[in-house]
């Protein structure tokens, strides 16, 4: 955890030196979205001994694939995986990197849908039609404002490619390893979506550190439980929680007598609970299943 006004990428390094240490791994593969690519980013976790997988801008892909279009033209199968080298940096921070693509049928059409949307966009505020701001495919010169054709066609060359860049070689692991390990990053963004709306970690209502420490701790260990939870039952954590959430024990007080309440789980949270093994507390073992 570190303050608000502190970039993700002065934070990157000491937190993976941390945990390298912490569990002694030795070999690390960083992946990250397109939002890491810099040369000085790059360069930065390399140099403190990790790999790395992250996701390419599309803007140098025209070079990196030029012997393919020369010869095919915007003819890809689908599936179809190219590699390429690019250089990145200037003068001596410079490095040689190695950068896959693969194209695809059903990313084609969701770029060519995007694509056909933006340039409806420019068409409206080119006509008048709509108010003058930013768009993609927009070109003003002066007072005139038309649709600027040629990015549009570069655009459309482009659609149904994905890049990536990486500092392993061939040999470590393969180009379409090299995606796969990418795409897996929906399970982090998934973690995130649940910690910040289910477990409610934002908005964070405190202003000590050690308030904000702790409220994040829980936030994560409930994270942690709730993953494991779903591994062990194969049910979703939204559904985990939704179910389970509403099991709470209570203590009555009436007058000087206290009497405890404890919930009685419905088909969903019996079916949920009776798939947890028992939980073993110090050397004792609670065997009720209405104890977990």
């Amino acid at each position: 955890m570190f303050e608000g006004n502190k970039a993700e990428t002065t934070t990157l390094i000491p937190v993976l030196t941390a945990f390298g240490e912490r569990h002694a791994i030795t070999e690390m593969v960083v992946v990250a979205d397109a939002g890491m690519l810099s040369a000085a980013n790059l360069n930065a976790i390399e140099d403190a001994g990790f790999s790395f997988i992250v996701g390419s801008r599309l803007v140098k892909a025209p070079y990196d694939l030029a012997a393919h279009f020369e010869r095919h033209g915007n003819y890809f199968t689908d599936g179809q995986i190219l590699e390429s080298a690019r250089e990145m940096g200037t003068g001596s921070s410079a490095r040689t990197r190695r950068v896959i693509y693969q194209w695809k049928f059903t990313q084609q059409k969701r770029d060519d849908r995007t694509i056909n949307l933006m340039i409806t966009k420019a068409e409206k505020i080119a006509a008048g039609t709509t108010a003058l701001r930013k768009a993609s495919f927009l070109k003003v010169t002066g007072a005139t404002k038309e649709l600027e054709q040629a990015v549009v066609d570069r655009a459309r060359q482009l659609a149904g490619l994905k890049g990536y860049v990486t500092n392993l070689s061939v040999e470590q692991m393969t180009g379409q390893a090299v995606i796969d390990a990418y795409h897996d990053l929906w399970q982090v963004e998934r973690s995130f979506r649940m910690t910040k709306s289910d477990l409610r970690a934002r908005p964070v209502f405190h202003h000590q550190r050690e308030a904000i420490e702790a409220h994040l701790t829980i936030v994560f260990a409930a994270l942690a439980v709730a993953r494991y939870l779903r591994d062990t039952t194969g049910v979703t954590i939204k559904k985990l929680v939704q179910t389970l959430r509403p099991l709470r024990s209570v203590v009555i007080a009436i007058g000087d007598q206290t009497i405890p309440a404890d919930p009685t789980p419905g088909p969903d949270a019996r079916t949920i609970l009776d798939q947890l093994p028992p939980i073993t507390l110090g050397h004792s073992t609670c065997e009720s299943q209405d104890r977990r």
